[in-house]
Parts: structure tokens; sequence; C-alpha cells
């Protein structure tokens, strides 16, 4: 069985889809409809953008979204999946490739979204740190104690075996980095992200997020969607749009769901994309 997964924020970079621009007159027109929904023209910022620019998170999503969605559909008969799944962001792109949602409407909820975790990201400064080498209930543990000392910290994001995801506040992310690494951590770097991504600092950007994804149709997928927050898959719209929505303050299951489509019968991976981000972490999950 096939499954096709696509990558989330952090993967873009200067120069992502231009060549498929220039070389599928389906993926121009595709891009070309998106600088009409988002009134600017993102390709620009994608073929040309500086690396800052990129990651405004405004530009980021949505950049990261087209490319991934375009990818899949440019393959034409190549892209037969028996399964899908994305990781964070990629979930939307995940929900257009198995029908769930059209083009069109997938690209206006990434941009809300988008929109929605900016603005909760301004309002609390936060970050994120992956921690890796420690066993995922030892990480858990640390942040536990760090939230009930006033400052939240969550594991954000199961990547891989041994690669954890923290997210929260500032001075959280700086204390659990420490105790973490005291805890033998190998690693414990902070990200250059803008804000604590699938944690409660979240919840206002969610509270934005629901309302347009109620407001949007969904359909039942053609195939299955293993989803971040449960790892389970999932064809019911109704099921697809709640977890969708609890995403933003959840962690993402990634090294689950992997192991969850494999026991499901996935025999391969096939990312579409910007990089190869997702292919290494399921090397390292199988």
């Amino acid at each position: 069985m096939k499954a096709f997964v696509f990558p989330g924020q952090g993967a873009q970079f200067s120069g992502m889809g231009k060549d498929l621009y220039e070389t599928s007159p389906l993926a121009k027109e595709l891009f070309e409809k998106a600088n009409d929904i988002l009134g600017f023209r993102i390709t620009d910022i994608m073929f040309e953008g500086t690396d800052e620019e990129l990651r405004q998170t405004k530009v980021t999503q949505p950049a990261v979204f087209l490319h991934s969605v375009i990818t899949a559909l440019c393959m034409n008969d190549e892209f037969c999946p028996d399964m899908v799944a994305g990781h964070s962001l990629g979930e939307f792109s995940a929900m257009v490739a198995s029908g769930a949602l059209t083009f069109d409407d997938a690209l206006k909820l990434v941009y809300a979204r988008a929109m929605a975790m900016q603005k909760a990201c301004e309002m609390q400064p936060s970050t994120m740190a992956a921690i890796i080498g420690l066993a995922d209930e030892t990480i858990e543990n640390i942040c536990a104690e760090v939230t009930a000392g006033g400052n939240i910290v969550v594991a954000a994001n199961y990547n891989c075996p041994g690669q954890v995801v923290i997210s929260g506040s500032l001075e959280g992310i700086k204390l659990a980095c420490e105790k973490l690494t005291e805890a033998g951590a190998k690693r414990a770097l902070p990200l250059s992200v803008g804000g604590a991504f699938h944690s409660p600092l979240m919840e206002p950007a969610k509270e934005e997020l629901a309302a347009a994804i109620e407001a949007t149709e969904f359909h039942t997928p053609k195939c299955p969607v293993y989803q971040n927050v449960d790892a389970l898959p999932h064809t019911n719209p109704e099921e697809i749009k709640a977890n969708l929505i609890a995403q933003l303050t959840a962690p993402v299951r990634w090294t689950q769901s992997v192991r969850n489509m494999i026991a499901d019968g996935a025999e391969t991976f096939t990312e579409c994309g910007p990089g190869n981000v997702l292919t290494g972490l399921v090397r390292k999950i199988k």
C-alpha cells in the first residue's frame, strides 16, 4: 500500500515551486489562482524572496502548502494514495490530496490559520526547542514540572524515537532545556520559530480557526487521513474537522502516525513538498 506524506512549516526555501511553475501548465494555473485568492503575489516571494521573507508565518504556511499540494496534483497517475498524513500544517495539504477539501477552501483555511497563529505569537512571546536523545516520558515529566512552576512548556512534536520538540513560553523553554540537558539529553536546541505552536499558548488562534473550519464544507476523503492529534485514520468529515481544530493546541503524534500506517499496510512512503525531512523521520521510525 502507498502512503503519501506532506511536510509542515520549516521546509520552505527560496526558489520553491519555481520549476513547477515554469514546466507545468497546471502548476502555473494553480499558483496564479493562489495569488488571486491571497490578494498578493506569494509566487514572487516563493521564487525570489529572501529566507527572512519566507520565514513570516503568513507566507511560510501558504507557501509550503502550495508547493506540497501542487507537487502532488502534478504527479497525475503516479499520485494514487491508499492513505495520507501531514505534519502539522501538512495536514491541510493531505486534506486536498485526499479530496476532503477543495484547493481553494484549503488555501483560505491555511491563510486564516497562519494569520491567527501570527496574532497569537504576538500576544505572548514564546518559542520551541528540539530535544534529542531522551525518552518521551522523561521529556513529558520535566515539561510538567516546569509548567507546574508557572511557565508553560509541553511536548509538541513527537517526530521520531529520540527526537521530540517542546513548545512554550520563553522562560519555560529556557528552564526546560537546562533541566533536560541535566537529565541526559544529547542536545536541547532552541528553534528559530515565531511562537509556541501546538501548545496551550495557541488557544486564541484555535478559537479563530475553529470558526473558519466550521464555516467550510468538508467531504468524505477517498482514502484515510491519519491525523496528528490521535495518529488514527479518519474518513468522517465531522471528525476530521474537530481534529484539525484540536491540532493547534495538541501535540503532533508523528511517530505514532507512521507506526499506525505501517501496521495498516503502508509499504512505501512518498513525500510531497519542499525538502525530505519526513522521509528521514519515516526511516528512523521504521
